[in-house]
């Protein structure tokens, strides 16, 4: 009993990382209508933010991580601007597509010439060592509880933006109907470039809890989480809030949970398999909602 509450716990903290992932995914897709496939190689550049200010430079990991929240807003935002905003009214949503998988190569291998490919060790920045419960049978890790109480803290404080600030029901408002927003005299540019700068200021920090949760970093360290957070908002309905973090959170505990009983490589099938299975039964995602067209 007490391994399966230990791997749930577990599940819990890694799908916590996904939610905050998801969130840069389902924010841009909500207010934007694109996917951003960037995503995961923004999580990779913040983690090597702070692996380069701590490790190479020897300095506080807490400046690190805060150098890295605004590397990566300010990555977002040079994204936005270079990359998507010219296709912004493009016909064909293949040239964004295509143009998100250019950047997403493009963020990798500037990360392997300067990095190199070798994997580096990273040393965790939450050095509290956490809880042992019942004798020792049920320890929590600091990263975990960290993470999990970060993952809340980050959508309590998302929820809140979004619905009591001017900039948060602006981006309510174009995720409505941009054109609406547009007559209203709300700068749809420079939400959308918001909603860039916040979903990959948050994609620095799962960086960090990432590498400190599994101490290891290289140039394709986001690749794989990026994919399984676009997962989690699919999952959970993508353009919604709360369904990223539902379905972060769900993808977790199937993950370790797979790992644990059934097999450690078929786990990231099981994950896969699960969405389709959610898709065939509610396509929209559990809290995605259907959208009439109007003809």
């Amino acid at each position: 009993m007490m391994s399966f509450i230990n791997y749930l716990i577990s599940g819990i903290s890694l799908g916590s990382i996904y939610a905050i992932i998801a969130l840069g995914y389902t924010m841009v897709y909500g207010i934007a209508k694109m996917l951003n496939f960037a995503h995961g190689d923004v999580i990779m550049v913040g983690a090597f933010t702070v692996y380069t200010v701590s490790s190479t430079l020897g300095m506080n990991p807490v400046i690190g991580v805060i150098l890295s929240v605004i590397v990566c807003t300010v990555l977002g935002m040079l994204i936005e601007r270079v990359a998507y905003k010219p296709l912004r009214g493009a016909t064909s949503p293949l040239a964004v597509l295509i143009t998100a998988i250019g950047v997403s190569y493009l963020l990798q291998n500037l990360a392997l010439l300067i990095f190199g490919a070798n994997s580096k060790s990273f040393a965790s920045v939450i050095t509290w060592k956490g809880l042992s419960l019942a004798d020792g049978r049920l320890k929590i890790s600091g990263v975990t509880i960290v993470t999990i109480a970060a993952c809340i803290v980050i959508m309590v404080a998302l929820t809140t933006f979004i619905n009591h600030s001017k900039a948060g029901q602006a981006m309510l408002a174009v995720s409505e109907d941009k054109g609406a927003a547009q007559l209203m005299g709300i700068n749809v540019n420079g939400t959308i470039a918001l909603t860039f700068a916040i979903g990959s200021g948050l994609a620095a920090i799962a960086g960090v809890l990432l590498c400190s949760a599994y101490p290891t970093l290289s140039p394709y360290t986001g690749a794989m989480p990026g994919i399984k957070a676009f997962v989690a908002a699919v999952f959970g309905g993508i353009g919604s809030i709360p369904g990223a973090m539902i379905g972060g959170i769900l993808l977790g505990i199937i993950e370790i949970l797979s790992k644990a009983y059934i097999s450690q490589q078929l786990s990231d099938a099981i994950v896969f398999a699960v969405l389709i299975v959610v898709l065939l039964v509610k396509p929209t995602g559990i809290l995605g909602r259907n959208i009439q067209e109007k003809v």
